[in-house]
């Protein structure tokens, strides 16, 4: 049997898009950037939210666009495109600065057909982005996605996908990463089950951390939550989530599991549905309010979910909307602090403690070989 890899410190593994440079030359972690005010408190509040998205943007945790151009023979992402809700246009009248594109597969793909239709959607995604690049940028690492910001460019960053993508193989995993996925969801496999991890499912966990691939528990059992919590030594998040508090969705999440989130200095992305956080802007702010009173301002982020085909609230049907929340939040007392680790300083630093847990477990730890035969029998 293979041996099982000991635990180990926080991470990030290099590569990306068919292996993106290093961040810096000296190969170090990128630091959290500092937050600095760049509005006047007595400007009106849509007037502060540009000002303030134009120096700490959104970063959008959820897209599905690679699945929605699918259907479609031709679309013109820079010139814009009406029969989608994410085009470059937009995503700069929204002030995005960096998105997650979601990999995600219709339900009942599973085993080799998840694994090819997976393989599709990343050779997908990354064409679309090459072939966009006056509005987007493939990023990888917490240092590219600020050097795409700089350029000008929205960051595009590959995942979730579900975990039957990877097979149930470590092998096919490291694989996955090497070709630009950087999120997985705990979802849909025996290894991560309503019963929780079982020892293959830790041996995942852990070989994520060694690589850089963020662990994420949206749609997860509460077994498989807190055992990824206490196991993981990157940061984890939930990529669609919000309070189970205001609205009983099955994927929100209840003050008792925010609250150890917060702790665990997790993120908590809210999705902009009509389902999940209510019909109107007002109700997605509510819910952006709670779980920044139950887990702390370091623990909530945006995921617009837009283009996967769910219902948004009204005034933000695409990615044009997010000054629209901003000013809303400006309207309820949020501080331009709070404001930017919503939109940009939360997720920059749990790519960066992803960047920093890899970086360190490869220095301690061999790509593991275990298998699932071997560990669960």
């Amino acid at each position: 049997m293979a041996d099982l890899q000991d635990d180990l410190r926080p991470t990030a593994a290099d590569g990306g898009f068919d292996d993106l440079s290093e961040p810096y030359a000296d190969g170090s972690a990128m630091a959290a950037e500092p937050y600095e005010p760049v509005s006047d408190p007595d400007d009106a509040p849509m007037t502060r939210a540009h000002a303030i998205l134009a120096v700490h943007p959104v970063a959008d945790g959820y897209n599905g666009l690679p699945w929605a151009l699918k259907r479609l023979s031709c679309y013109d992402l820079e010139e814009g495109e009406s029969t989608v809700a994410t085009d470059v246009p937009r995503l700069r009248r929204g002030r995005v600065g960096a998105m997650f594109w979601s990999l995600h597969l219709p339900e009942g793909l599973d085993g080799d057909r998840a694994v090819g239709a997976t393989l599709e959607q990343l050779d997908l995604a990354k064409t679309v982005a090459r072939t966009c690049g006056e509005g987007l940028r493939p990023a990888c690492t917490a240092g590219q996605v600020t050097d795409a910001r700089n350029c000008g460019r929205v960051a595009v960053l590959l995942g979730p996908a579900g975990a039957s993508a990877m097979g149930d193989s470590l092998g096919i995993l490291r694989q996955l990463h090497f070709l630009g996925l950087r999120v997985l969801t705990m979802t849909g496999v025996s290894w991560a089950s309503d019963a929780g991890l079982t020892r293959f499912g830790e041996e995942v966990v852990r070989e994520m951390n060694r690589i850089g691939v963020l662990a994420d528990l949206s749609g997860a059992s509460v077994p498989t939550v807190r055992r990824v919590l206490g196991l993981s030594r990157a940061p984890v998040l939930f990529s669609r989530s919000a309070a189970r508090a205001l609205r009983p969705h099955p994927v929100n999440l209840p003050d008792e599991l925010l609250a150890e989130l917060g702790a665990a200095k997790g993120l908590c992305m809210v999705p902009l549905t009509a389902e999940q956080t209510g019909p109107t802007v007002r109700d997605v702010a509510d819910h952006l309010d709670h779980i920044r009173g139950v887990a702390g301002a370091h623990c909530v982020g945006l995921s617009g979910t837009y283009d996967s085909g769910s219902a948004h609230p009204q005034e933000l049907g695409d990615t044009s909307c997010y000054p629209r929340l901003i000013a809303e939040l400006l309207r309820r007392g949020w501080d331009e602090a709070d404001v930017a680790l919503l939109t940009w300083g939360n997720v920059q630093r749990v790519l960066c403690g992803a960047d920093i847990t890899a970086r360190a477990a490869q220095q301690r730890r061999e790509p593991s070989t275990a298998t699932i035969s071997e560990l669960d029998g």
